[in-house]
């Protein structure tokens, strides 16, 4: 039965994403890095799965998203797509491999999905972005921006607060929004900005608009996997839900596992052949 079931999924398209924002259905994307994980949350029916540059910090424990090289994005993404039936995978072009020419750009965004099979990438932000948006478009990649904070940009901005508070900054972020959806791209992420202005852009445009930390009326919502199923314990913004304490769980079953084996208690006689 559960064979049948998992050929008739429906894939997720960037077409279903703009049918979705049309009829007013939210959008629901995580993170995932690694095949077991991937194979769980598109089971639970997440409509899109970012392969983010976060990887960077939750997987590698580096202090920014700055560090993760491409080979290793397209290490994550491969992992990802072998596991996923029904979510659109998308796919982080990291820091260092579009910003310095348009066909450095369309080269990373080749290498990412014939290696790793995704289905769409991610870059940040704007006008500065432009040729590098509409050359990997001319190659028939689906592009989707990132917007407001964009980590790695980190060392310009000095810090990880809201962004676009100001008046200046939230019309350039609007006229950047518009620009990206003028060029094609088929969604933009929101990280961070008010939520009055999101709610400004998401109605200004057609194409969806993912929000994190950018209030409810968006297209759609984001967050890490680590740090919704709790497993991260240090990192508490305010838009952040956790909706498991995994951290707690997983130190617990550990520990159990640890006493059990320090007590000859495991294998028991049953567990042995």
């Amino acid at each position: 039965m559960s064979v049948h079931k998992s050929s008739e999924v429906k894939k997720i398209t960037t077409h279903q994403l703009q049918e979705m924002k049309n009829r007013g259905e939210k959008i629901a994307m995580l993170t995932a890095y690694d095949y077991s994980m991937a194979r769980i949350i598109d089971g639970a029916g997440i409509d899109v799965i970012l392969v983010g540059d976060s990887a960077s910090n939750v997987m590698a424990g580096n202090e920014t998203t700055l560090p993760i090289t491409l080979d290793q994005m397209i290490y994550h993404a491969s992992s990802v797509v072998k596991a996923v039936k029904r979510a659109l995978v998308v796919v982080d072009i990291p820091f260092g491999y579009y910003q310095g020419s348009s066909g450095e750009a369309l080269r990373s965004s080749i290498r990412i999905m014939k290696e790793s099979g995704g289905h769409a990438v991610k870059l940040e932000g704007g006008s500065e972005v432009k040729d590098s948006v509409l050359r990997i478009l001319s190659a028939g990649v689906p592009v989707m921006g990132h917007l407001g904070l964009t980590p790695q940009s980190i060392y310009k901005f000095g810090t990880y607060t809201v962004r676009a508070k100001e008046e200046e900054e939230a019309n350039k972020l609007l006229e950047d929004a518009l620009l990206l959806q003028e060029c094609g791209c088929f969604a933009i992420v929101l990280e961070k900005i008010p939520a009055s202005l999101a709610k400004k852009v998401s109605a200004s445009l057609q194409i969806p608009v993912i929000g994190i930390g950018a209030g409810p009326d968006v297209d759609g919502q984001v967050l890490v996997m680590q740090d919704m199923l709790g497993i991260t314990k240090d990192f508490k913004p305010r838009f952040l839900r956790r909706y498991a304490d995994l951290n707690t769980v997983i130190t617990g079953a550990v520990g159990n596992y640890v006493k059990d084996v320090k007590a000859r208690d495991f294998p028991n006689q049953e567990e042995k052949y």
